[in-house]
């Protein structure tokens, strides 16, 4: 029977034949936690009685969220997975390596690999053909110990890409688009699975820039096949032994199908407090934003700093809005640093921060005042998202969110391109 590329990796996985709404137990080839959920599976794996991990190599530790920690609670609980990692002898990404899903992207993510991760976000390696979805910190816990773990096979909906994005349209405004579309439960617990001649020609980062997002539709993964492009970026990563191709099977049964043509969409942002609150940015023209923040798991790639420099070079931002940077991962700081985008973004104004999540959480580096309003190139703008319940958070693109910076309202990036 034809396989959709959920079901085909697990398929590989078992080694038997498995289709949608079966449960399975699958082996798993990576598992982690960050420093917000890392403490909660330590203690439930310490609290089950497990002894050993399945395979301290392919099991890690991220300290992304509170990087470097802003509080003696938080600072606490990094003492807490330091000495879990050296115990165990886990993998321990420390504070400034960066976010953990664009580590595991960089470093560790490969096709056909099944990854669970404490972090919803982990959808984000599915841009690289990976079966990668978070789950809660006990189950996480369990995969530490057990290097296994069950899923129902998810029905898979096919997104089919056509077309090419116009000038100042991005990633992020096609998986705007589509969550506007199809609603913030439109996916729940299905696979959104991208493909079509535009994906063909679509860069790693956009792709991972829309995985990422997938689950802000509900869904259980967001999946990319393994091509050309996925051989290229883990030639690019050093990791050119990683790649094998994965595609769907012609015939493979969709749930549904819904086809985007590129060429049809503008800049788009999701207006407070919802993802799915979504409208065309130059229908917000009048709106005050008093910080932008560009970063995150979401758009905080090389690629995405290229893009606010090409709009902010020679320019300053607007008096009374804020630019903050964080870049994903510190080879990206490093090579943004090389090539002198770090330089172009401080000389337009923007406090650069170091390698993590930095402001998305509201943790630190970047919390509102009451009544203040972010755009923001992360991926959630819920009410007390970057922790002020009484401020805005509207979610864009980082073209958006450079002519943003420039004007200090809401912009359309076309009108200053």
């Amino acid at each position: 029977m034809p396989k959709t590329i959920a079901e085909k990796i697990l398929c590989q996985k078992l080694g038997r034949d498995v289709s949608a709404g079966e449960i399975v137990v699958s082996p798993v080839d990576l598992a982690f936690a960050q420093d917000t959920t890392g403490p909660l599976t330590v203690r439930e794996y310490r609290g089950s009685g497990f002894k050993k991990l399945a395979n301290k190599y392919k099991t890690v530790l991220f300290l992304d969220h509170a990087a470097p920690s802003p509080q003696a609670q938080l600072a606490t609980d990094h003492i807490l997975l330091r000495d879990f990692a050296a115990e165990t002898g886990c993998v321990l990404s420390d504070v400034g390596r960066g976010v953990c899903h664009q580590i595991v992207a960089e470093q560790m993510a490969r096709p056909g690999d099944v990854i669970v991760g404490a972090d919803s976000h982990t959808v984000t390696a599915g841009a690289l053909g990976a079966f990668a979805t978070g789950m809660g910190s006990s189950d996480i816990a369990v995969a530490f110990a057990l290097g296994q773990t069950w899923f129902r096979v998810p029905e898979s909906i096919r997104i089919e890409l056509k077309g090419r994005f116009p000038p100042g349209v991005s990633a992020k405004d096609l998986i705007l688009h589509l969550i506007g579309k199809i609603g913030a439960d439109g996916a729940t617990y299905q696979a959104l699975e991208f493909g079509g001649k535009a994906v063909e020609t679509m860069s790693m980062p956009g792709r991972l820039t829309i995985a990422n997002m997938a689950v802000e539709a509900g869904a259980k993964l967001g999946i990319f096949p393994s091509d050309a492009i996925t051989e290229k970026y883990l030639k690019d990563m050093g990791r050119p032994q990683d790649y094998r191709p994965i595609t769907p099977d012609k015939g493979a049964s969709y749930e549904r199908t819904i086809e985007i043509d590129l060429a049809t969409l503008e800049p788009t942002v999701a207006r407070p407090h919802t993802v799915d609150n979504v409208t065309l940015a130059r229908e917000l023209s009048g709106v005050k934003i008093h910080q932008v923040f560009l970063g995150t798991c979401t758009n905080g790639r090389l690629e995405d700093l290229s893009i606010a420099v090409s709009i902010l070079r020679g320019n300053k931002c607007a008096p009374g809005t804020r630019l903050v940077v964080v870049p994903a991962s510190q080879r990206v700081l490093m090579e943004a640093l090389e090539i002198g985008y770090i330089t172009i973004l401080v000389e337009a104004g923007a406090l650069i921060a170091s390698p993590g999540c930095g402001a998305c959480l509201g943790l630190h580096q970047g919390v509102l005042g009451d009544g203040e309003a972010c755009l923001s190139t992360a991926n959630r703008n819920f009410k007390g998202r970057m922790g002020n319940p009484n401020s805005f958070v509207y979610l864009a693109s980082p073209a958006t969110a450079a002519a943003t910076a420039l004007t200090g309202y809401v912009a359309d990036p076309r009108e200053v391109l």
